[in-house]
């Protein structure tokens, strides 16, 4: 009988680890077995300028959150080219939380660096480039786990989730970067 109870306890404490790492809770930063892949990259063709892709982008956080964002994004502290921001995703296993700085570089560049979240690393960018009838915006980075194999199953699942969670993010700023910049500009 206190075997099965052991094995029970062990069970239930090791899922509710399991979602403490999964939604950001717990951060392990040992930088022990560090193995880090690749984010991307991902390119889409925007029939907008830059200039309105990076401001669709980066107006939740320079300026005041919109309500329709409240859920997903929190500005902690908000400077002229730089903000601390915790973001809400919902994930498999519920909501996972990331904070992160973000950096901005008008009109072509926005760097995202994780301060917390399920897995020790992450940075990404965001590229923006003319392109013929509008603008390019490439997003690219890395991820990285400790414990070797292990750490790199566990980024591999992140990385799916990260990716997915990129992409669906992205259909909202083209559709709003093309509504504010007219077809004929």
């Amino acid at each position: 009988m206190r075997r099965l109870l052991l094995n029970i306890g062990l069970f239930l404490g090791g899922k509710r680890v399991y979602r403490l790492y999964a939604s950001g809770a717990v951060t392990i930063d040992s930088g022990i077995g560090r193995r880090v892949r690749q984010l991307g990259p991902v390119t889409w063709k925007i029939a907008s300028d830059r200039e309105t892709v990076f401001d669709v982008i980066a107006g939740p956080y320079l300026e005041k959150t919109p309500r329709s964002m409240k859920d997903h994004l929190h500005v902690w502290e908000r400077g002229t080219d730089m903000v601390l921001a915790a973001h809400f995703t919902k994930v498999k296993c519920g909501i996972t939380s990331t904070v992160e700085t973000v950096h901005f570089e008008r009109p072509e560049r926005i760097n995202f660096r994780l301060v917390r979240g399920p897995v020790p690393h992450v940075k990404e960018s965001f590229i923006l480039e003319t392109a013929e009838r509008g603008s390019a915006l490439t997003w690219e980075g890395e991820l990285g786990t400790d414990f070797g194999r292990l750490g790199e199953l566990w980024g591999n699942i992140v990385a799916r989730s990260w990716e997915k969670a990129v992409c669906s993010s992205m259909k909202a700023i083209i559709a709003e970067a093309e509504r504010r910049f007219p077809a004929d500009a």
